[in-house]
């Protein structure tokens, strides 16, 4: 198996005059919905596809309720989901209000198992 990855060209938006560059994009496979991830992890394990389907529809919704009160979610080995915002400055810290915050973000940080994935990756050019 492997990602498959196409070539697409880029300006950098800092320098428009600079010549446009070729760089490697993830191009996606397909999805998987919880239905097949239910299947998926059933066949690992003696839990049955319905009976997983229902706790991962109630792990997002327990993530999302821990992200809500500002708790950074662990997963072991899998990783950790944290909220975050992007913001604009301001220039004291007095000065700085709610009312900056420009956009809002779910982060996730891999864990072991994941970055271990990513070591061992195999790309495809299409």
């Amino acid at each position: 198996m492997s990602v498959k990855i196409v070539p697409v060209e880029k300006g950098n938006p800092a320098r428009p005059d600079n010549p446009k560059t070729w760089h490697g994009m993830v191009t996606s496979d397909g999805d998987v919905n919880l239905k097949t991830l239910g299947k998926y992890i059933s066949l690992r394990c003696t839990v049955n596809p319905a009976d997983t389907v229902a706790v991962l529809e109630v792990l997002t919704q327990v993530l999302t309720e821990e992200l809500s009160d500002g708790k950074i979610v662990r997963f072991g080995d899998f990783g950790s989901f944290q909220a975050g915002v992007g913001s604009r400055g301001a220039e004291t810290k007095e000065k700085f209000t709610t009312s900056l915050i420009r956009s809002r973000k779910v982060i996730f940080r891999p864990g072991a198992d994941l970055k271990e994935m990513l070591t061992n990756l195999k790309f495809e050019k299409l």
